[in-house]
């Protein structure tokens, strides 16, 4: 626990370093603290060190770390894999879905939203790889479901978020970034108002910032490897 703070420290200045090496201000680029595995200590000593932005991939895992750190200003990402039979959990406990990528799911999250919660922030996936063990539409679906997306109440479409293949060279990853945000630049153009990439982790989150990131998912490099298996 007591390396956390230095963790940070570190990935925040890779953040820096990245955004000045494309002309960027680093402010504007959100860091998500990958936290799924990790203890409610891990997280509480991470927010010590000002972290606000936490990301869970696990539902299980997650609620009991958010129901304790209800007292922490925090915000928490759902970045796992979406069930239908878990959207409702979700949908309450959650300020940002990532992985957003069929209707039925986001009309379920819609229903579900607490009026009190205000909107769920979300980001619809993009399988931009082609790998069937990952989840996310395709590109050439993605304009009809952003568009229904951007229709339901209790939700604001905020962006997109892709993952590349962990095979790919440094090439193919970069490649696959700047994919994605010219996916959102087409969607704005089409009339959405789109304003976060949710790409870069931490292999690849310089690649990321140079293609436009604007929020990146860091795990093992602020929390070590993972604790238990998942």
């Amino acid at each position: 626990m007591n390396r956390i703070p230095d963790r940070l420290a570190a990935v925040r200045q890779r953040i820096a370093s990245a955004a000045a090496a494309g002309g960027r201000d680093p402010a504007d680029i959100r860091l998500v603290a990958v936290s799924k595995t990790k203890p409610e200590a891990a997280v509480r000593a991470a927010a010590a060190a000002g972290q606000s932005d936490f990301g869970e991939n696990y539902l299980q895992d997650a609620l009991p770390k958010i129901q304790a750190l209800d007292g922490l200003a925090l915000t928490w990402h759902f970045i796992g894999r979406l069930q239908g039979n878990k959207t409702a959990e979700v949908s309450e406990h959650f300020d940002w879905v990532h992985s957003l990528d069929k209707l039925k799911h986001a009309q379920r999250l819609s229903r579900q939203r607490p009026d009190k919660r205000g909107a769920l922030n979300v980001c619809l996936q993009v399988n931009l790889s082609g790998e069937s063990s990952k989840g996310g539409v395709t590109a050439d679906k993605l304009p009809e479901l952003a568009s229904e997306v951007a229709k339901l109440p209790g939700l604001s479409l905020r962006g997109l978020m892709t993952m590349p293949d962990p095979a790919f060279d440094a090439a193919e990853t970069r490649a696959t970034f700047d994919a994605l945000a010219r996916l959102m630049d087409d969607l704005n153009d089409k009339g959405q108002a789109l304003d976060t990439l949710s790409m870069g982790m931490s292999g690849d989150m310089e690649q990321a910032i140079a293609a436009g990131s604007t929020m990146v998912r860091i795990g093992t490099d602020i929390f070590g490897a993972r604790s238990i298996s998942g």
